[in-house]
């Protein structure tokens, strides 16, 4: 994947954590945000980009499984 690509994709899922954060919960970014790297940061490499994709998709998909890993009673009808 180019740079720009990388850019681009950290930029969408940026949006969907800030969706995600207004909408359904806090998940934990602090991983992301130790990274110090943004959407908007084009001076940074492409491996940083390329990390900072992984560590934002990690955080926004590991509460989704929290919360889908609720166990739900069995019912027959």
């Amino acid at each position: 994947m180019k740079k720009q690509e990388l850019i681009h994709l950290h930029g969408l899922l940026a949006e969907v954590s800030n969706h995600y954060e207004q909408n359904a919960g806090t998940p934990d970014f602090e991983a992301y945000e130790s990274l110090g790297v943004r959407p908007t940061s084009i001076h940074k490499s492409k491996t940083d980009h390329k990390a900072a994709v992984f560590a934002i998709a990690t955080g926004i998909t590991s509460d989704i499984t929290e919360e889908t890993q609720e166990t739900v009673a069995a019912q027959a009808d």
